[in-house]
Protein backbone atom coordinates (compact mmCIF):
# COMPACT_ATOMS: atom_id res chain seq x y z
CA UNK A 1 0.00 0.00 0.00
CA UNK A 2 1.46 3.36 -1.01
CA UNK A 3 1.54 6.37 1.26
CA UNK A 4 -1.48 8.11 -0.27
CA UNK A 5 -3.60 4.96 -0.01
CA UNK A 6 -2.60 4.47 3.63
CA UNK A 7 -3.46 8.08 4.52
CA UNK A 8 -6.79 7.71 2.72
CA UNK A 9 -7.56 4.51 4.65
CA UNK A 10 -6.81 6.18 7.98
CA UNK A 11 -8.92 9.20 7.00
CA UNK A 12 -11.88 6.97 6.11
CA UNK A 13 -11.50 5.01 9.36
CA UNK A 14 -11.34 8.22 11.41
CA UNK A 15 -14.34 9.66 9.59
CA UNK A 16 -16.41 6.49 10.12
CA UNK A 17 -15.52 6.40 13.81
CA UNK A 18 -16.28 10.11 14.17
CA UNK A 19 -19.76 9.56 12.75
CA UNK A 20 -20.31 6.84 15.35
CA UNK A 21 -18.99 9.12 18.11
CA UNK A 22 -21.37 11.92 17.08
CA UNK A 23 -24.39 9.59 17.14
CA UNK A 24 -23.26 7.92 20.39
CA UNK A 25 -22.79 11.34 21.97
CA UNK A 26 -26.35 12.25 21.03
CA UNK A 27 -27.62 9.00 22.55
CA UNK A 28 -25.71 9.68 25.79
CA UNK A 29 -27.12 13.21 26.02
CA UNK A 30 -30.69 12.26 25.15
CA UNK A 31 -30.74 9.32 27.56
CA UNK A 32 -29.68 11.66 30.40
CA UNK A 33 -26.37 9.85 30.80
CA UNK A 34 -24.19 12.93 30.33
CA UNK A 35 -23.37 12.91 34.04
CA UNK A 36 -23.25 9.11 34.31
CA UNK A 37 -19.64 9.69 35.39
CA UNK A 38 -19.49 13.06 37.16
CA UNK A 39 -15.69 13.25 36.89
CA UNK A 40 -13.34 13.27 33.89
CA UNK A 41 -11.61 11.44 32.27
CA UNK A 42 -12.29 8.50 34.58
CA UNK A 43 -15.50 7.29 36.15
CA UNK A 44 -15.75 7.85 39.92
CA UNK A 45 -11.95 7.78 39.95
CA UNK A 46 -11.73 4.49 38.03
CA UNK A 47 -11.04 3.50 34.43
CA UNK A 48 -14.30 1.58 34.04
CA UNK A 49 -17.79 1.68 35.59
CA UNK A 50 -17.32 -1.95 36.60
CA UNK A 51 -14.33 -0.98 38.73
CA UNK A 52 -16.30 1.91 40.20
CA UNK A 53 -19.20 -0.40 41.08
CA UNK A 54 -16.79 -2.76 42.86
CA UNK A 55 -15.44 0.07 45.03
CA UNK A 56 -17.28 0.19 48.35
CA UNK A 57 -16.26 3.82 48.89
CA UNK A 58 -17.94 4.86 45.62
CA UNK A 59 -21.20 3.27 46.77
CA UNK A 60 -21.10 4.64 50.33
CA UNK A 61 -19.90 8.14 49.47
CA UNK A 62 -21.02 9.02 45.89
CA UNK A 63 -18.95 11.57 44.02
CA UNK A 64 -20.64 15.00 43.83
CA UNK A 65 -23.64 13.43 45.57
CA UNK A 66 -24.48 11.38 42.48
CA UNK A 67 -25.22 7.72 43.10
CA UNK A 68 -23.57 5.47 40.53
CA UNK A 69 -25.93 4.27 37.81
CA UNK A 70 -23.92 1.58 36.06
CA UNK A 71 -25.97 1.67 32.85
CA UNK A 72 -25.58 5.42 32.41
CA UNK A 73 -21.95 5.24 33.42
CA UNK A 74 -21.19 2.65 30.74
CA UNK A 75 -22.91 4.77 28.09
CA UNK A 76 -20.85 7.77 29.06
CA UNK A 77 -17.58 5.84 29.21
CA UNK A 78 -18.14 4.04 25.91
CA UNK A 79 -18.50 7.46 24.34
CA UNK A 80 -15.24 8.56 25.96
CA UNK A 81 -13.41 5.40 24.86
CA UNK A 82 -14.59 5.92 21.28
CA UNK A 83 -13.63 9.60 21.36
CA UNK A 84 -10.19 8.71 22.71
CA UNK A 85 -9.69 6.17 19.92
CA UNK A 86 -10.75 8.79 17.39
CA UNK A 87 -8.25 11.29 18.77
CA UNK A 88 -5.51 8.65 18.49
CA UNK A 89 -6.41 7.97 14.85
CA UNK A 90 -6.35 11.68 14.05
CA UNK A 91 -2.95 12.11 15.68
CA UNK A 92 -1.64 9.17 13.61
CA UNK A 93 -3.12 10.77 10.49
CA UNK A 94 -1.42 14.09 11.30
CA UNK A 95 1.91 12.42 12.11
CA UNK A 96 2.00 10.44 8.85
CA UNK A 97 1.07 13.41 6.69
CA UNK A 98 3.78 15.46 8.41
CA UNK A 99 6.31 12.64 7.89
CA UNK A 100 5.43 12.44 4.20
CA UNK A 101 4.91 16.18 3.73
CA UNK A 102 7.12 16.26 0.62
CA UNK A 103 4.52 14.16 -1.18
CA UNK A 104 1.91 16.88 -0.47
CA UNK A 105 -0.81 14.35 0.31
CA UNK A 106 -2.59 16.71 2.71
CA UNK A 107 -2.15 20.45 3.20
CA UNK A 108 -0.22 21.25 6.43
CA UNK A 109 -2.80 23.84 7.51
CA UNK A 110 -5.52 21.20 7.36
CA UNK A 111 -3.79 18.76 9.71
CA UNK A 112 -2.93 21.58 12.11
CA UNK A 113 -6.57 22.73 12.12
CA UNK A 114 -7.85 19.18 12.60
CA UNK A 115 -5.58 18.49 15.57
CA UNK A 116 -6.44 21.86 17.14
CA UNK A 117 -10.18 21.20 16.79
CA UNK A 118 -9.85 17.74 18.36
CA UNK A 119 -7.85 19.11 21.30
CA UNK A 120 -10.42 21.83 21.90
CA UNK A 121 -13.21 19.27 21.59
CA UNK A 122 -11.57 17.18 24.33
CA UNK A 123 -11.50 20.27 26.55
CA UNK A 124 -15.19 20.88 25.89
CA UNK A 125 -15.92 17.24 26.73
CA UNK A 126 -14.30 17.70 30.14
CA UNK A 127 -16.10 21.00 30.75
CA UNK A 128 -19.44 19.45 29.77
CA UNK A 129 -19.14 17.18 32.81
CA UNK A 130 -17.39 19.49 35.27
CA UNK A 131 -19.76 22.38 34.49
CA UNK A 132 -22.87 20.25 35.03
CA UNK A 133 -24.20 20.20 31.45
CA UNK A 134 -24.21 23.97 30.97
CA UNK A 135 -26.14 24.55 27.70
CA UNK A 136 -23.50 26.82 26.15
CA UNK A 137 -20.79 24.20 26.70
CA UNK A 138 -22.96 21.25 25.66
CA UNK A 139 -23.95 23.07 22.46
CA UNK A 140 -20.34 24.03 21.77
CA UNK A 141 -19.32 20.40 22.30
CA UNK A 142 -21.89 19.33 19.72
CA UNK A 143 -20.80 22.02 17.26
CA UNK A 144 -17.15 21.01 17.45
CA UNK A 145 -18.10 17.36 17.14
CA UNK A 146 -19.83 18.17 13.87
CA UNK A 147 -16.85 20.35 12.90
CA UNK A 148 -14.49 17.40 13.39
CA UNK A 149 -16.81 15.22 11.31
CA UNK A 150 -16.93 17.86 8.58
CA UNK A 151 -13.16 18.26 8.43
CA UNK A 152 -12.66 14.51 8.13
CA UNK A 153 -15.36 14.18 5.47
CA UNK A 154 -13.88 17.10 3.52
CA UNK A 155 -10.52 15.36 3.44
CA UNK A 156 -12.01 11.97 2.53
CA UNK A 157 -13.67 13.59 -0.46
CA UNK A 158 -10.46 15.36 -1.43
CA UNK A 159 -8.44 12.15 -1.26
CA UNK A 160 -11.08 9.99 -2.94
CA UNK A 161 -12.23 12.16 -5.82
CA UNK A 162 -9.88 12.84 -8.66
CA UNK A 163 -9.60 16.44 -9.78
CA UNK A 164 -11.47 17.26 -12.94
CA UNK A 165 -9.13 17.77 -15.90
CA UNK A 166 -11.71 19.44 -18.09
CA UNK A 167 -13.74 22.59 -17.67
CA UNK A 168 -17.39 22.09 -16.74
CA UNK A 169 -19.93 22.28 -19.52
CA UNK A 170 -21.93 24.94 -17.73
CA UNK A 171 -20.86 28.55 -18.06
CA UNK A 172 -18.56 30.01 -15.42
CA UNK A 173 -21.22 32.42 -14.16
CA UNK A 174 -23.86 29.73 -13.81
CA UNK A 175 -21.40 27.42 -12.09
CA UNK A 176 -20.43 30.14 -9.63
CA UNK A 177 -24.12 30.64 -8.93
CA UNK A 178 -24.72 26.97 -8.11
CA UNK A 179 -21.64 26.89 -5.87
CA UNK A 180 -22.89 29.97 -4.09
CA UNK A 181 -26.30 28.38 -3.54
CA UNK A 182 -24.62 25.25 -2.15
CA UNK A 183 -22.49 27.38 0.18
CA UNK A 184 -25.53 29.31 1.42
CA UNK A 185 -27.37 26.05 2.10
CA UNK A 186 -24.35 24.67 3.94
CA UNK A 187 -24.00 27.78 6.13
CA UNK A 188 -27.71 27.83 6.99
CA UNK A 189 -27.63 24.13 7.83
CA UNK A 190 -24.65 24.68 10.13
CA UNK A 191 -26.59 27.36 12.01
CA UNK A 192 -29.60 25.05 12.22
CA UNK A 193 -27.48 22.25 13.70
CA UNK A 194 -26.17 24.68 16.32
CA UNK A 195 -29.75 25.68 17.06
CA UNK A 196 -30.66 22.01 17.35
CA UNK A 197 -27.92 21.61 19.93
CA UNK A 198 -29.31 24.58 21.87
CA UNK A 199 -32.79 23.03 21.68
CA UNK A 200 -31.52 19.70 23.03
CA UNK A 201 -29.25 21.12 25.75
CA UNK A 202 -32.14 23.23 27.09
CA UNK A 203 -34.59 20.28 26.91
CA UNK A 204 -36.82 22.32 24.60
CA UNK A 205 -37.69 19.54 22.13
CA UNK A 206 -40.75 18.47 24.13
CA UNK A 207 -42.00 22.05 24.56
CA UNK A 208 -44.17 21.60 21.48
CA UNK A 209 -45.64 18.09 21.58
CA UNK A 210 -47.82 18.61 18.51
CA UNK A 211 -47.32 19.52 14.86
CA UNK A 212 -47.90 21.80 12.95
CA UNK A 213 -49.26 23.71 15.95
CA UNK A 214 -47.50 24.06 19.29
CA UNK A 215 -49.47 23.22 22.43
CA UNK A 216 -52.63 23.44 20.32
CA UNK A 217 -51.89 27.00 19.20
CA UNK A 218 -50.38 28.57 16.09
CA UNK A 219 -48.67 31.15 18.26
CA UNK A 220 -48.30 29.96 21.87
CA UNK A 221 -46.80 32.00 24.69
CA UNK A 222 -43.10 32.26 23.84
CA UNK A 223 -40.38 34.14 25.69
CA UNK A 224 -37.73 34.86 23.06
CA UNK A 225 -35.89 37.28 25.35
CA UNK A 226 -34.95 34.53 27.82
CA UNK A 227 -34.57 31.74 25.28
CA UNK A 228 -31.17 32.69 23.95
CA UNK A 229 -29.29 33.97 26.99
CA UNK A 230 -26.14 31.93 26.49
CA UNK A 231 -24.21 32.82 29.64
CA UNK A 232 -25.67 31.66 32.92
CA UNK A 233 -24.38 30.65 36.35
CA UNK A 234 -21.68 27.98 35.97
CA UNK A 235 -22.43 26.45 39.35
CA UNK A 236 -26.00 25.41 38.58
CA UNK A 237 -26.80 21.77 37.80
CA UNK A 238 -28.43 22.02 34.38
CA UNK A 239 -29.55 18.40 34.10
CA UNK A 240 -33.23 18.56 33.18
CA UNK A 241 -32.98 22.22 32.18
CA UNK A 242 -33.72 25.41 34.11
CA UNK A 243 -35.65 27.52 31.58
CA UNK A 244 -39.32 28.34 31.93
CA UNK A 245 -41.71 26.64 29.53
CA UNK A 246 -42.30 29.85 27.55
CA UNK A 247 -38.56 30.15 26.83
CA UNK A 248 -38.38 26.53 25.72
CA UNK A 249 -41.34 27.11 23.42
CA UNK A 250 -39.47 30.04 21.86
CA UNK A 251 -36.42 27.86 21.24
CA UNK A 252 -38.53 25.11 19.71
CA UNK A 253 -40.42 27.50 17.42
CA UNK A 254 -37.16 29.04 16.24
CA UNK A 255 -35.81 25.59 15.46
CA UNK A 256 -38.92 24.77 13.43
CA UNK A 257 -38.64 28.03 11.49
CA UNK A 258 -34.98 27.30 10.84
CA UNK A 259 -35.87 23.85 9.52
CA UNK A 260 -38.23 25.39 6.97
CA UNK A 261 -35.59 27.89 5.81
CA UNK A 262 -32.86 25.25 5.53
CA UNK A 263 -35.18 22.90 3.63
CA UNK A 264 -35.92 25.58 1.05
CA UNK A 265 -32.26 26.57 0.71
CA UNK A 266 -31.02 23.00 0.20
CA UNK A 267 -33.83 22.18 -2.24
CA UNK A 268 -32.89 25.19 -4.34
CA UNK A 269 -29.15 24.39 -4.18
CA UNK A 270 -29.58 20.71 -5.08
CA UNK A 271 -32.10 21.47 -7.84
CA UNK A 272 -29.73 24.02 -9.38
CA UNK A 273 -26.90 21.46 -9.35
CA UNK A 274 -29.07 18.87 -11.09
CA UNK A 275 -30.22 21.28 -13.80
CA UNK A 276 -26.69 22.27 -14.82
CA UNK A 277 -24.44 19.95 -16.84
CA UNK A 278 -22.02 19.14 -14.07
CA UNK A 279 -19.79 16.03 -13.68
CA UNK A 280 -21.52 12.89 -12.35
CA UNK A 281 -20.20 13.40 -8.81
CA UNK A 282 -22.11 16.70 -8.56
CA UNK A 283 -25.38 15.05 -9.55
CA UNK A 284 -24.71 12.19 -7.12
CA UNK A 285 -24.10 14.70 -4.33
CA UNK A 286 -27.34 16.50 -5.24
CA UNK A 287 -29.25 13.21 -5.10
CA UNK A 288 -27.65 12.45 -1.72
CA UNK A 289 -28.83 15.86 -0.52
CA UNK A 290 -32.43 15.21 -1.63
CA UNK A 291 -32.48 11.82 0.11
CA UNK A 292 -30.86 13.07 3.33
CA UNK A 293 -33.25 16.02 3.47
CA UNK A 294 -36.29 13.79 2.99
CA UNK A 295 -35.02 11.40 5.67
CA UNK A 296 -34.37 14.16 8.19
CA UNK A 297 -37.75 15.79 7.65
CA UNK A 298 -39.48 12.41 8.06
CA UNK A 299 -37.59 11.73 11.28
CA UNK A 300 -38.33 15.19 12.66
CA UNK A 301 -42.06 14.96 11.96
CA UNK A 302 -42.28 11.37 13.18
CA UNK A 303 -40.40 12.26 16.35
CA UNK A 304 -43.07 14.80 17.33
CA UNK A 305 -46.05 12.67 16.31
CA UNK A 306 -44.72 9.63 18.22
CA UNK A 307 -43.97 11.53 21.41
CA UNK A 308 -40.18 11.92 21.14
CA UNK A 309 -39.02 8.31 21.64
CA UNK A 310 -35.32 8.01 22.39
CA UNK A 311 -34.47 6.06 19.26
CA UNK A 312 -36.08 8.63 16.98
CA UNK A 313 -34.50 11.54 18.84
CA UNK A 314 -31.10 9.87 18.38
CA UNK A 315 -31.90 9.20 14.72
CA UNK A 316 -32.69 12.91 14.34
CA UNK A 317 -29.11 13.72 15.33
CA UNK A 318 -27.79 11.08 12.96
CA UNK A 319 -29.99 12.52 10.22
CA UNK A 320 -28.54 15.96 10.84
CA UNK A 321 -25.04 14.50 10.44
CA UNK A 322 -25.97 12.81 7.16
CA UNK A 323 -27.56 15.99 5.86
CA UNK A 324 -24.43 17.95 6.74
CA UNK A 325 -22.29 15.39 4.90
CA UNK A 326 -24.57 15.69 1.87
CA UNK A 327 -24.41 19.49 1.86
CA UNK A 328 -20.62 19.38 2.20
CA UNK A 329 -20.38 16.90 -0.67
CA UNK A 330 -22.64 19.08 -2.81
CA UNK A 331 -20.40 22.10 -2.31
CA UNK A 332 -17.11 20.17 -2.42
CA UNK A 333 -18.01 18.35 -5.64
CA UNK A 334 -18.54 21.67 -7.41
CA UNK A 335 -15.47 23.28 -5.88
CA UNK A 336 -13.29 20.38 -7.05
CA UNK A 337 -14.51 20.89 -10.61
CA UNK A 338 -12.95 24.34 -10.62
CA UNK A 339 -9.68 23.72 -8.78
CA UNK A 340 -6.58 23.94 -10.93
CA UNK A 341 -5.05 20.62 -11.98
Amino acid sequence: MNHRALVRTIAIAAFSLCLCVVVLGAYVRLSNAGLGCPDWPGCYGHLTPAAAAADAHTLSDPLAGRVLNVGKAWREMLHRYAAGTLATLIICFAALTALWRRERIVAPWYTAALVAVVMFQALLGALTVTRQLKPLIVTSHLIFGFTTLSLLWWQVLALWWQRSRSAPAASGGASRATRTLALIGLCLLSLQIALGGWTSSNYAAIACPDLPTCQGSWWPNADFRSAFVVWRDLNIDYEGGILANSARVAIHLTHRAGAAIVTLALLVAASAAVRRRHPPRVRVAAGFTFLALALQLSIGIGMVWRGFPLWLATAHNAGAALLLLAALALYRSQALSHEPT
